[in-house]
């Protein structure tokens, strides 16, 4: 192993790194890894065996990346052309054996990708896709093109998410699920076109919501999507007019409803 006394890198002499590639302190990259030219590698990250990065990506500090993961590739949209387009992850990321990440298609939206993040075996994040924090995408969870996931979503093993949606914050996609819509904030969504099963306690517990904040969500999950013979609209109407539409959680599960493209996951 080559170790650099400035710098305090460990680089494995079989590895193939781009001189046009920035490399920060303590960084450890081992046999036979690839990282290309525009790739700028943050302090403390770790390449184990095999693992190829591709430009123009910008990595923080303390990222992992394990055996075969392939992660800055060209984006797979047949609308491509050619110009530049661009990755950039935050920090403390793990990536799983044969995780791929693409970048995006136009040079003024590159796929973004968060802080303390986990994408296990074969996960896969698309081109133009926008990914807030503490996420957890399982074993051959697939992200199409253009997906928006926020903070403390879980996308469970084989669950597959169409292009355009977006995936609410504290939300949990069950394995084998078909995503086509979004996903409200908060909510288990299960099955296969997937549907809202219910709240996310368990989830919800784990992160320290208070009582009167599960509350106040169970409120909104019974006028939102327990009654089906009565529309979205007026559910978020009979919703509005409740105390519990102030509460700063539901006011973002009902923003999210408003602002949705696709349509709700119900």
């Amino acid at each position: 192993m080559a170790q650099s006394a400035e710098t305090l890198e460990v680089i494995h002499p079989t590895a193939i790194i781009s001189p046009k590639a920035e490399l920060g302190k303590n960084v450890r990259v081992d046999p036979y890894c690839i990282i290309g030219p525009n790739v700028i590698l943050g302090d403390n990250c770790v390449l184990h065996s095999h693992v190829v990065l591709e430009g123009t990506s910008t990595f923080g500090r303390g990222n992992e990346f394990f055996p075969f993961a392939c992660v800055g590739g060209k984006t797979q949209d047949l609308k491509y052309i050619g110009e530049p387009t661009a990755l950039e992850v935050g920090d403390n990321n793990v990536f799983r054996e044969n995780c791929t990440v693409h970048r995006g298609t136009h040079e003024e939206l590159p796929t973004r990708i968060g802080s303390n993040n986990l994408f296990l075996c074969y996960s896969h994040i698309a081109h133009d896709c926008q990914l807030g924090n503490h996420i957890i995408l399982s074993n051959n969870g697939s992200l199409a093109g253009h997906v928006t996931v926020e903070d403390h979503a879980i996308v469970s093993g084989m669950g597959a998410v169409h292009q355009f949606c977006r995936i609410g914050k504290h939300s949990i996609i069950g394995g084998c699920a078909k995503v086509v819509q979004d996903v409200p904030p908060f909510m288990i969504v299960d099955g296969n076109p997937a549907s809202t099963r219910g709240l996310n306690l368990i989830g919800l517990q784990r992160r320290g919501f208070t009582d009167s904040e599960v509350r106040d969500l169970k409120s909104a999950y019974k006028r939102l999507f327990l009654k089906k013979d009565i529309s979205l609209a007026n559910g978020l109407s009979s919703l509005k007019a409740t105390s519990a539409a102030s509460s700063p959680n539901v006011e973002h599960l009902i923003h999210f409803v408003e602002a949705s493209q696709r349509g709700i996951t119900r």
